[in-house]
């Protein structure tokens, strides 16, 4: 849009629905995202989609812009989170060769007001260049180099702080000077380069005449170009990627919890979580945890590990909504695994979202020092970016804000080409979730039960957690997802919360391993533990200790569940609940056709049991 025209005052008339006004904003905003958005995707028909896309959204959402001088922000806003989708969608990216960029008919003004500037060679080299930076890294150089804008606005359309905006700006000129150097161009070819893609990307020769970048737009502010020399010469995915992935607020906090998988190296066959050593492992650089619905929902995690020479980190672990992944780099594989990291030493897996009173509970009960500071975040798209560095450096982290952090490439492709991937899983966490049968007994009475047990957090919505048990002829549990009953002789006598009786289970989907999430569980209703391993068997052994009773989980490692609950109390009571997984679901049951669905009126809904509902079975009180 022209700089003469008061588009504050079209969006405002727009808005109250003024006709001659909405087609002016369309034209130029077409125009405009047309430069634009081509210059990140350098792809015609990709580039046409993404507009129109973009202006039928800026048509239907225009009423929900509160401020209309931070309408380009938002119209790039919408742009870049279509694309974002187009990029999910496209699971084979086909190659466009550099003369269908240069295509002769559509750039054919602008090329030919450039021939007598540069050569074709020139003009390839270039294209190449910019066609193998990041589309991210494409859009920063646009905004603030083509359209000069403040990195305040820059911000608003990436979603980011100012801050993150500078750096993503000041790493995209360093990754283009990268692929420059790299066809042969000299340091000084940078300004050269932008200002040729930038003529030869316009829509006509007028306005290829018209383009400049000048020397205050490509510069960029000392402290975000010393954070991101820092960043790259150590090879550490800093602040930079989040911001160009479209992280949002920063928050320093400190130390990195240490976590490594246990096919490197098994713990000792039995011991006592009280009083364990710190572990000796200083492998991990960095971890990120990221929350997609809140602080103590669902955490996906990467782990990056330094290589042998400590030159540069790569991605050792990862678990995303589909599966664990795990990078064994001298044998230049990636397994997949059925099970989530664990601590090699069996200790309880921390996260950087652990409150104070849960902290210092681990802390007592294992009698070690949690390393990481908290971090009070809350809402939706955390992300907690840890780092472990030397000891003169000491720690530090990063919280971020990303609603889109599981569609980003470190969650998509994080190893080199070339790797051989070993698929591990059983047939159940294959499929991402299961049904499960439970048998047992408790204070003589018989019990028996089923229900589905998603295993990652992608199956959680189609295939979601559910649970019916029944004790002696008359009791029964029924949690269907939506609520959970508590029925005598087919009365309702208590209602909880949906999923209120997972707790005293195995909460795979939630993203750490059974043992941890069983113990972490048990912290937060202040339960001590214990915890043993069999190694002959592969299975953890973890003791509970409320009201002087025992609660006794088995707990097979490598399938990540829960086998037997044993329960017994102070004065002679006991019982026994035993889960078998069904591998194969073609055959299932009469039992799985349905989710239960809740009799009778449930009543006023309850706080979730947590873990000691099944203690209160055995003591013959009601679920409390």
């Amino acid at each position: 849009m022209s700089n003469n025209v008061d588009y504050v005052k079209l969006v405002k008339q727009a808005r109250l629905g003024n006709r001659e006004s909405i087609e002016q904003l369309t034209t130029a905003a077409q125009e405009r995202l047309r430069v634009d958005v081509y210059r990140l995707t350098l792809e015609h028909d990709l580039t046409q989609d993404i507009v129109q896309e973009s202006i039928l959204e800026m048509l239907k959402m225009l009423n929900e812009l509160k401020e209309a001088d931070k309408f380009w922000p938002w119209l790039y806003k919408i742009a870049l989170n279509k694309l974002r989708l187009h990029k999910r969608a496209e699971k084979v990216r086909k190659t466009v060769p550099i003369s269908a960029v240069g295509d002769a008919d559509r750039l054919k003004d602008s090329e030919q007001a450039m021939s007598n500037m540069v050569t074709e060679e020139l003009k390839e080299t270039v294209l190449k260049a910019m066609r193998k930076l990041r589309p991210q890294h494409r859009a920063v150089l646009t905004m603030r180099c083509y359209r000069e804008m403040e990195y305040s606005l820059i911000a608003e359309s990436l979603g980011c702080s100012e801050f993150a905006a500078k750096m993503l700006f000041y790493r995209a000129k360093k990754a283009l000077e990268k692929e420059l150097n790299s066809q042969g161009l000299g340091r000084g070819s940078l300004l050269m380069a932008l200002i040729l893609f930038g003529k030869m990307t316009a829509p006509s020769e007028a306005a290829a005449a018209k383009v400049s970048v000048t020397a205050t737009a490509a510069k960029v502010g000392v402290t975000a170009g010393l954070a991101g020399l820092a960043g790259s010469k150590t090879g550490i995915v800093c602040l930079a990627t989040a911001g160009l992935l479209g992280a949002g607020t920063l928050a320093a906090t400190s130390a990195l919890d240490k976590i490594k998988g246990v096919s490197d190296q098994k713990p000792a066959e039995s011991y006592q979580a009280a009083g364990l050593p710190e572990t000796a492992d200083k492998g991990v650089e960095e971890c990120w945890y990221y929350f997609p619905e809140s602080a103590d929902g669902p955490v996906m995690m990467r782990v990056m590990q330094p290589d042998s020479r400590r030159q540069q980190l790569y991605c050792a672990w990862r678990q995303n909504e589909q599966a664990n992944y795990r990078f064994d780099k001298r044998r230049n594989t990636v397994y997949i695994e059925n099970y989530r990291m664990w601590r090699p030493d069996l200790s309880v897996m921390r996260l950087p979202t652990d409150g104070p009173v849960l902290s210092r509970f681990l802390a007592q009960v294992e009698g070690r020092r949690h390393e990481m500071e908290y971090v009070p975040a809350k809402g939706e798209g955390i992300l907690v970016i840890a780092r472990q560095s030397d000891k003169e450096n000491g720690n530090h982290s990063d919280v971020m804000r990303h609603h889109y952090m599981l569609e980003a490439e470190c969650f998509l492709y994080d190893w080199p080409g070339g790797v051989r991937t070993i698929d591990r899983r059983d047939a159940m966490h294959k499929r991402g979730w299961t049904y499960f049968r439970i048998t047992g007994h408790i204070e003589g009475q018989r019990v028996s039960g089923e229900g589905r047990l998603p295993f990652v957090y992608a199956a959680v919505e189609e295939h979601g957690p559910w649970l019916r048990l029944r004790i002696g002829d008359y009791r029964e549990i029924v949690d269907s997802g939506d609520a959970a009953v508590v029925y005598d002789n087919r009365k309702v006598v208590e209602s909880y919360e949906a999923r209120a009786f997972f707790k005293g289970f195995s909460r795979p989907w939630m993203g750490l391993h059974s043992v941890d999430t069983v113990r972490r569980y048990a912290a937060e209703q202040g339960v001590r533990f214990e915890t043993k391993y069999n190694k002959r068997e592969e299975k953890a052994e973890i003791t509970l200790t409320p009201r002087q009773s025992k609660i006794v989980y088995t707990i097979d490692l490598e399938a990540d569940v829960i086998e037997t609950i044993a329960i017994s109390t102070n004065d002679g009571r006991e019982g026994q609940l035993r889960f078998s997984y069904l591998q194969d679901i073609a055959k299932e049951g009469d039992e799985f056709l349905a989710c239960p669905t809740i009799k009778g009126h449930p009543g006023q809904q309850q706080p979730s049991p947590g873990m000691l509902w099944l203690l209160s079975l055995i003591e013959g009180d009601s679920v409390r």
